[in-house]
């Protein structure tokens, strides 16, 4: 459990490397929660969300095309890229880690005028199922 943590921390690292931006964080660290309806005890996934805001939305919007790019020298591969099925349209990027059981959902929430909430990137990463080792339990 703690190596899916660390790994989420190291990727979650990674990527606000790559956004390379000075804004504020929310950033609660890695999370061990239930793996749907799996035992709790023997089965659990890893999240890691955070968000930046208090930047100029086209800086993020820079962020963003460079997450796409750069992503793939990381041991990303890119499912999906653009606009979101929301009324928003905002800016969504998809990938998995072809090196770990880790996918990231990543969008620029650009609310500019529609909002007095600060616009932000917010970025979900996630891990596949795991199962704890034979006599042990899953440790939050």
């Amino acid at each position: 459990m703690d190596a899916a943590r660390a790994d989420a921390a190291t990727f979650a690292d990674q990527i606000r490397d790559i956004i390379d931006l000075p804004g504020k964080t929310s950033d609660a660290g890695p999370q061990v929660s239930p793996c749907g309806d799996r035992d709790f005890e023997k089965f659990y996934a890893v999240s890691h969300v955070w968000s930046l805001y208090d930047v100029p939305v086209a800086d993020m919007e820079k962020a963003m095309d460079r997450l796409k790019a750069e992503l793939p020298a990381h041991g990303w591969k890119i499912d999906s890229y653009g606009p979101d099925s929301s009324r928003a349209k905002s800016l969504k990027l998809v990938a998995a880690s072809t090196k770990k059981k880790l996918s990231v959902s990543i969008k620029l929430l650009d609310r500019r005028g529609r909002s007095e909430d600060p616009s932000m990137i917010h970025v979900a990463l996630g891990s596949a199922c795991f199962q704890v080792p034979e006599g042990t339990k899953v440790d939050i």
